[in-house]
């Protein structure tokens, strides 16, 4: 894209791009935005003529909101502030300009239990000055104590959200656990089970009637898998021998460990009045049943179901061997297409990438990179959420708006990032310029990630983002990554 006027009135004006408008249904032709103070000022026509400022001409790409991707664990396997430097930059090379990282005590990211009132600020001060875009937090309640801080967090630092990983039970990150309290760094005869999360969803429900002003924007997400059904199955799967690779670790996780842990979830949210309830990465058609059948039997619970853009274009036999390790698991083709099936029907929520950087040093074991139970579990891929999304999406009848709903929308009105994922007068100028017309293949040596490898490597992509700005300021330039670090920390909810 080339810079076409000079001058005042508006910082930045762009021109000639197919507008879309997720709030509104549609796509406009014919206006422009004009951008002041970080922020829309106008969506009218005529302003590239009529106004003054610099001038971009978009050619004809779409202007998506920045994307909100509501679902990455940087500095899960790199310290945080190097992590988010390159990982964010992965971000912003694919759209997303608002990333919510999930964050925990215990081993892996800072690899340290205590408290939160002294573990969080270290993480601000950690990604403070590395993130090219604009970050937030969900944090993970791992003991009682954690319960009492919600309210500190919410009032203080503006976490509106939080999370439970049922799957701790029995397991750690990326397979069997021998000792949760070590894994999870949890104080003495404390457990991590069914218990907890009850105590959890409690907690939350009391923050809701604490600030009332905030209650739309606390929510409880859950990592929906059942600890006793995934230990059962892999012994079965080991000891059969049958299987191997991403079948293998699929079947070990079996697709009615999700839908179990949804149930009990969600009646454990029926039964405690935690009634904001999200369904975090369901994986395919079982675990999408149960969370349809539960929001049919418990109606006071105001769900939300996520799905990865991982889930949506990989499977088992597609995903690159063991690089494509992920918790739940990819999963056959049949359980992708029920996926698309549930996204076409609107019965999604949100679309994330579940970005976590493992590097392939790590990834896999170095005595045998092929065994699928010594890999570890995760993989980047904010990079290709919305172009992902877009081409296949696209294909499939889904519409730009429908797309943008997806990406920026819902999860920024959810988890209460008010000025994100829209392009309205008043929202934040976080604006990606996509191109509908180029097509290319994926290839992890074209990422700014650190990673590596990519599940997606050889897939075929049409649509690709150009150029990124966030708050009206450049940070993707013709498929490059300008400027300096200038994302921000967002305390969410009406602040």
């Amino acid at each position: 894209m080339h810079e076409l006027g000079t001058e005042a009135k508006f910082d930045l004006i762009i021109t000639n791009a197919q507008v879309v408008r997720p709030s509104l249904d549609r796509t406009d032709l014919g206006i422009d935005i004009g951008v002041s103070a970080g922020r829309i000022a106008a969506l009218e026509p005529g302003l590239a003529q009529s106004a003054q400022g610099p001038v971009v001409d978009a050619k004809g790409s779409f202007i998506f909101p920045g994307v909100v991707d509501a679902h990455t664990h940087m500095g899960i396997y790199a310290p945080l502030a190097e992590d988010a430097v390159s990982e964010s930059r992965a971000a912003a090379f694919g759209g997303t300009t608002t990333v919510i990282n999930y964050m925990r005590t215990g081993q892996y990211y800072l690899n340290q239990g205590g408290s939160y009132g002294e573990f969080f600020p270290q993480v601000l001060d950690q990604i403070s000055g590395n993130s090219h875009v604009d970050y937030a937090f969900h944090l993970a309640p791992m003991q009682a104590s954690h319960i009492e801080e919600i309210p500190r967090l919410i009032e203080e630092y503006g976490v509106t959200s939080f999370k439970i990983f049922m799957f701790y039970g029995s397991h750690g990150l990326h397979g069997r656990s021998s000792d949760q309290a070590e894994f999870l760094m949890t104080p003495p005869g404390e457990r991590y089970d069914y218990a907890h999360f009850e105590f959890v969803m409690r907690g939350i429900a009391r923050a809701r009637e604490q600030f009332p002003q905030l209650a739309d924007h606390i929510s409880l997400s859950l990592h929906c898998e059942t600890a006793e059904i995934m230990a059962a199955y892999t012994k079965l799967v080991e000891e059969a021998g049958e299987l191997t690779g991403l079948a293998a670790y699929s079947a070990s996780r079996p697709p009615h460990s999700e839908g179990l842990a949804v149930t009990i979830a969600s009646y454990l949210a029926h039964e405690t009045e935690c009634s904001n309830i999200n369904l975090l990465h369901l994986s395919g058609a079982k675990a999408m049943d149960a969370a349809l059948r539960m929001e049919r039997a418990f109606p006071a619970v105001n769900f939300r179901r996520e799905v990865t853009i991982g889930h949506l274009l990989a499977d088992i036999d597609t995903a690159n061997g063991v690089y494509g390790k992920v918790n739940p698991p990819l999963r056959p083709r049949e359980d992708v297409e029920a996926l698309w099936n549930h996204v076409l029907a609107g019965e999604v929520d949100w679309v994330v990438s579940d970005h976590a950087c493992c590097k392939l040093e790590h990834k896999v074991a170095a005595e045998n990179p092929d065994d699928v139970w010594l890999a570890k579990s995760g993989f980047g891929g904010t990079e290709y959420l919305l172009s992902g999304l877009f081409s296949e999406g696209t294909r499939r009848g889904l519409s730009p708006a429908a797309i943008a709903r997806l990406v920026s929308t819902q999860p920024a009105q959810r988890y209460g990032c008010t000025n994100k994922g829209d392009l309205e007068v008043g929202f934040d100028a976080d604006l990606v310029a996509l191109d509908p017309k180029h097509s290319y293949t994926v290839a992890a040596a074209d990422s700014p990630s650190t990673q590596g490898y990519t599940p997606f490597e050889g897939m075929e992509l049409t649509g690709r983002v150009t150029d990124v700005w966030l708050r009206g300021s450049q940070i993707l330039e013709n498929g490059q990554v300008v400027g300096t670090r200038e994302g921000r920390y967002l305390p969410r909810g009406n602040r």
